[in-house]
């Protein structure tokens, strides 16, 4: 049973205006990929080995298929808002044109939402690149700002009288780093000088998507960035984690705070990159203002001594920070989620008030926050006690970081529906809605109920 007092108890924290809404990503839930064109992430699918459970983009969790009952689960919620992404090859297939099925779907999507009294948040790119665009060099092509450009006009010209918050990337560490410096996500280089690349073009598409939304006459337009606290448990290791917190969370804000890139990071990567690639003038456009910024957080990165034993966890490697120097290990402690993922609270407060001193004067969301348990539906009821616990604490924890003087502004738990979890299959849970990904049946979870009572008793 849910734990009323805790749960008035935090909602009183809540105030009127805070935004609590749920999240989800196109290729993870909406299968009918024949609707639409060919991504990066159907192309690392349809190699095996490469999705732990060999799980391809059909059919996930039929959203496109099943919208109006996902709309009304959502209505059920009581939340204020709905963060979704537009797939960019169901609306512009082969890169290229407008396909009126695919934008008529994100029409009934946000007209739907609005229908039901939630804000429609919309988020540009979730990872699911267009494989033509791929084949000309992707997120390492000198004019993909150009082509990101485009896609931003025609979905701006479609739904920009509706929307009501705009993210132009969602995670661009997650798709440089975990795309193109390794092979654990879509397109899978393995190169980390691509990495590095991808890194600051993804930026580069930042800017000229802002300024495209701008030029519409758009506002609340922000951006999306996986941010952490990163903690360094033993004597010695506090370079190794001033570098992960460089490339993880430094470096991003460092470029839309307009401060120019690091040196160490320039210098740690010499043998990697000469970063020629760097355009002045588009640093200054990565610098434009934005009237938001997203943090998706859930876990932190914690290290200790080399020799040390430590347990390896999902995404916690150092592959992924090109140029760290040696004598660290990752080390998450228990507890811990199915991603083997530290639970650690007061992290999410640390990487709130740190967002807000190195990115001054921005209002923050946290846009995604979650994690994947080993749910059972028995009896028609999931009792995940563990993902209800997971809430209750953070949630508490960025109140505690607003309550300090962090200009936070919503939550939005991930995720909506259980989907397809990326490269780990279908395997690992993370909605607050259960996904009977064979008959398709959707059934919402205890956490589920926790959103519900708690939107419905705040302050």
């Amino acid at each position: 049973m849910l734990d009323t007092t805790a749960i008035n108890n935090l909602s009183q924290r809540i105030p009127s205006d805070f935004i609590v809404g749920a999240a989800t990503a196109s290729w993870q839930v909406e299968g009918d990929s024949a609707g639409r064109g060919r991504s990066i992430w159907d192309d690392f699918a349809a190699v095996p080995g490469n999705i732990a459970d060999g799980t391809l983009a059909d059919p996930a969790c039929d959203h496109v298929n099943r919208l109006e009952e996902d709309l009304d689960h959502l209505a059920w919620l009581g939340v204020d808002a709905y963060r979704f992404s537009v797939s960019w090859p169901r609306v512009m297939p082969q890169a290229k044109g407008a396909s009126e099925q695919g934008l008529g779907f994100y029409e009934r999507l946000v007209d739907g939402l609005i229908k039901r009294n939630i804000k429609p948040v919309l988020t540009l790119y979730h990872w699911d690149l267009p494989s033509e665009l791929e084949a000309i060099g992707g997120w390492n092509n000198s004019d993909i700002h150009k082509h990101f450009a485009d896609y931003t006009d025609l979905v701006a010209r479609r739904l920009g009288d509706r929307v009501s918050m705009w993210a132009t990337l969602n995670e661009p560490w997650v798709s440089a780093f975990l795309g193109y410096a390794t092979k654990i996500h879509a397109p899978g280089h393995g190169d980390p000088a691509k990495g590095l690349e991808a890194a600051y073009r993804l930026m580069t598409a930042h800017a000229s998507g802002l300024e495209v939304l701008r030029s519409h006459g758009l506002s609340n337009l922000g951006t999306v960035l996986n941010l952490t606290t990163v903690i360094a448990d033993d004597a010695g290791v506090e370079p190794v984690a001033d570098y992960v917190d460089l490339l993880q969370n430094r470096f991003w804000l460092d470029l839309l705070a307009g401060r120019p890139i690091d040196g160490q990071l320039i210098e740690r990567t010499k043998d990697i990159t000469d970063w020629a690639f760097v355009d002045q003038e588009q640093l200054k456009k990565i610098a434009a203002p934005i009237d938001w910024l997203g943090i998706n957080y859930y876990t932190p990165f914690r290290l200790i001594a080399a020799s040390e034993q430590s347990k390896k966890a999902v995404g916690q490697d150092f592959s992924l920070f090109p140029g760290t120097p040696a004598g660290a290990a990752m080390n998450p402690l228990e507890p811990r989620t199915e991603m083997g993922w530290e639970i650690h609270a007061p992290s999410i407060t640390s990487t709130l008030k740190q967002t807000a001193e190195r990115l001054p004067g921005v209002p923050l969301y946290i846009t995604e926050n979650g994690g994947a348990f080993d749910d059972k539906l028995v009896d028609g009821e999931v009792r995940d006690d563990g993902r209800v616990s997971y809430f209750l604490d953070h949630i508490s924890a960025a109140l505690d970081a607003k309550d300090q003087g962090v200009d936070l502004r919503g939550y939005f738990a991930w995720s909506l529906l259980d989907n397809i979890e990326w490269a780990e299959g279908l395997a690992k849970r993370f909605g607050i809605i259960y996904v009977d990904h064979v008959s398709q049946v959707r059934t919402p979870k205890d956490s589920a109920k926790l959103i519900k009572a708690m939107v419905e008793a705040r302050g």
